[in-house]
């Protein structure tokens, strides 16, 4: 018991803040394929503290980075998913109880042996949920050749005007002391 007790502890210590904006590190954070030369899949993936729209909105500020990195300053989200994984988390109240009373009552022996131990008397279980937002971007540029901005299109964004709006949003890693 207090083995599971002090792994639990060092998984939540582990966690004790929403995953940052940054490149995936055991699991957590954004990744991207180039999948064609104007096509990535990209992913931000946040632990259990990490809220679903910051999630979605690291998704959109990155796929808006890869655009301005690659030279191009439009990109359209064909497609989008979002993932969820929900893990239950047992904690048990543990209160003293009495174990009983036990021995042999006989003429020699006239009082038995009694003890404590722990018996469960709550049991609570929570919900624990992690997002991960995926989607397949295709990249534009109103300045090189190839394929054409798209007129009117909901699905089209400027890479700048993400950036820009978005960036006040963005909670980077704290950097490691040396």
């Amino acid at each position: 018991m207090l083995v599971v007790l002090i792994a639990s502890g060092l998984v939540l210590a582990g966690c004790s803040t929403a995953t940052p904006y940054g490149p995936a590190l055991d699991g957590k954070g954004y990744s991207e394929l180039q999948t064609e030369s104007d096509r990535f899949r990209v992913s931000f993936s946040g632990n259990s503290l990490t809220p679903r729209e910051t999630v979605e909105t690291y998704l959109l500020y990155r796929a808006a980075e890869i655009t301005l990195q690659r030279g191009y300053d439009h990109f359209r989200m064909v497609d989008q998913d979002l993932e969820s994984t929900t893990n239950y988390y047992n904690t048990f109240d543990a209160a003293p109880g009495y174990y009983g009373f036990y021995g042999r009552r006989s003429l020699r022996h006239r009082h038995g042996f009694s003890g404590l131990s722990y018996s469960y008397s709550t049991v609570t279980s929570r919900p624990v949920t992690s997002y991960q937002a995926i989607a397949n971007i295709i990249v534009f540029s109103e300045n090189k050749p190839g394929r054409t901005l798209p007129e009117n299109d909901d699905h089209t964004y400027n890479a700048r005007d993400v950036i820009k709006r978005l960036e006040p949003l963005i909670v980077r890693p704290e950097p490691e002391a040396d």
